[in-house]
């Protein structure tokens, strides 16, 4: 998943700093990887934005976010942890399920249960997360997979976590290994209103070698479209 190479930076201009607390971890010891994309994804002035993880990005740790070029930067000291620019996703979304039927494909689906991801924000089983558990619907055979969101505490970076780790479900995964999020490019139309009942779904695009690519999607109580992501997830390498 992660490119340890150095990246070059150009005249790069401060913007703010990011941390991000312990309770939006994804793996035991770093953010999860939607939360971590769409909190960079807020210093651009974009309506999408590509997000890039160069590196697992560190809990309780102050992080810089700098404008380089073309590109805002998430930086660990010298370490570029993510890179985003602007960028769209470019999907048609599928017609959504019903909230009952939703409700019904990702019941008893339960966490992905990777070693060190089981305390996710997202896909874990923590009370404290979001608990976002997509199964398939029955009679589709297009990889669709379903689960349901309410929204709470609702803010952009929250949205681009709960259309994170469904992209996962949708490839098998905890089948066929456990994917890592690489690149995540979302762009959201309306922010869910508090307590709205939400739909997320999520399929599977392509795969090349060890990169699998699959999108999200997230409606809103009426079927529209809130929110949309690209993703390039990377399998692990067979040990």
């Amino acid at each position: 998943m992660f490119s340890t190479t150095r990246h070059k930076l150009h005249s790069t201009v401060m913007l703010t700093s990011l941390t991000i607390a312990r309770r939006f971890r994804g793996p035991l010891t770093s953010a999860n990887g939607g939360y971590a994309a769409g909190s960079l994804a807020q210093a651009l002035a974009a309506p999408a934005v590509e997000v890039t993880l160069r590196l697992p990005p560190p809990l309780e740790t102050p992080l810089a976010i700098v404008e380089d070029g073309e590109r805002t930067l998430l930086l660990d000291g010298e370490r570029l942890v993510a890179e985003a620019r602007a960028g769209d996703p470019e999907l048609s979304p599928p017609s959504p399920p019903s909230f009952a039927q939703a409700v019904e494909a990702g019941r008893g689906v339960g966490g992905l249960g990777a070693p060190g991801f089981q305390e996710c924000f997202v896909c874990g089983t923590r009370p404290d997360g979001l608990q976002i558990h997509a199964g398939p619907l029955p009679g589709r055979d297009d990889g669709l997979v379903a689960t349901t969101w309410v929204a709470s505490g609702v803010r952009p970076e929250l949205v681009w976590a709960v259309i994170d780790c469904p992209g996962a479900y949708s490839l098998g995964a905890g089948v066929r290994g456990e994917p890592v999020l690489a690149r995540m490019t979302a762009r959201i139309d309306r922010l869910p209103e508090e307590a709205e009942r939400c739909v997320v779904v999520a399929w599977p695009l392509a795969s090349d070698g060890r990169k699998r690519h699959a999108a999200t999607a997230l409606y809103g109580e009426t079927g529209e479209v809130l929110a949309l992501s690209r993703q390039l997830w990377i399998e692990p390498r067979e040990t």
